[in-house]
């Protein structure tokens, strides 16, 4: 919990973990103005979250919200008064209301498995704890700052019994929230070994950084994670079956994607089967003037 000195250090911690991008989301906006509809002055450490990494997400995991913009998944009170799994009917695991009743928990971010990260709003703000509340209807408190918790979260050195954690050796990343395109390429095989392959399709995509890796007990089948840095392309590649390569992209890029992807593929040794989007359906032809019109 912290002065507005340690509120600034705390943030230059995550910043110095986790690079913040270049341009954030919904970042900016009235700050007095959010506060009088709230009712309630806003912890400092927040403040210089959010304009420093605006709506995203830490590791494709915890999202970020943010006071500004229209989208209505955004925002530090994005629900409804009672959302399904309110405190009310928990009293026995968590005594807390929800704001703005005195003392009451104040949403600011969620994860992908819709748990909420709260504050519980008693006392000056800077002192306000992290409650998780998870989508199974638990609690958890952590007697520290939102920037604090993320910082931790992300470095692997706060635990919660509650939210996953982070892979073990994984550099964690930002994604500013924006609406992408999603393909997945389904590959024959190729003669070449997993290894050697996804050497060619980094280097031939690159600069790209790691996002993470998953290997089955016998290495049988693995997914390998990572991002095309200069181009905010998110990409996994997995096999053996099925053997694909997924990936989302600002669809201004799917011309370029196409073209980068496929030249890849033929050095891999591999040939594109087929081509999906995220829910699966089959494109005849993958252009850019198909791009604009999928997800």
């Amino acid at each position: 919990m912290a002065d507005s000195k340690a509120s600034a250090a705390n943030c230059a911690r995550l910043v110095r973990l986790v690079a913040p991008p270049a341009a954030p989301v919904d970042a900016r906006g009235d700050w007095i103005t959010v506060e009088t509809v709230i009712g309630t002055r806003l912890p400092e450490d927040y403040k210089r979250l959010v304009e420093a990494y605006g709506w995203g997400e830490f590791c494709d995991f915890l999202y970020l919200r943010t006071p500004f913009g229209t989208n209505r998944h955004n925002g530090i009170e994005w629900q409804s008064p009672r959302p399904a799994g309110s405190p009310a009917r928990d009293r026995e695991r968590c005594p807390h209301p929800l704001h703005p009743a005195p003392g009451g928990l104040l949403i600011w971010g969620t994860t992908t498995d819709a748990d909420r990260l709260c504050w519980l709003t008693d006392g000056a703000p800077e002192q306000w704890p992290v409650v998780v509340w998870s989508s199974e209807g638990w609690y958890e408190t952590h007697r520290m700052s939102a920037a604090e918790f993320l910082e931790g979260w992300a470095g692997g050195h706060v635990r919660s019994g509650l939210l996953g954690s982070m892979e073990p050796d994984v550099a964690p990343w930002f994604n500013a929230f924006r609406t992408r395109t999603h393909r997945c390429l389904l590959l024959s095989e190729g003669l070449l070994p997993y290894p050697d392959r996804l050497r060619i399709l980094r280097e031939t995509l690159a600069p790209t950084a790691e996002r993470g890796s998953w290997r089955s007990e016998h290495d049988e089948a693995r997914q390998d994670h990572f991002a095309v840095v200069d181009a905010d392309w998110l990409l996994t590649y997995d096999a053996p079956r099925p053997h694909q390569i997924r990936i989302s992209f600002p669809p201004e890029d799917g011309g370029q994607v196409r073209r980068r992807l496929f030249a890849a593929v033929r050095l891999m040794g591999c040939e594109v089967l087929r081509t999906t989007t995220a829910s699966g359906t089959s494109l005849s032809s993958w252009d850019a003037a198909t791009d604009e019109d999928e997800e």
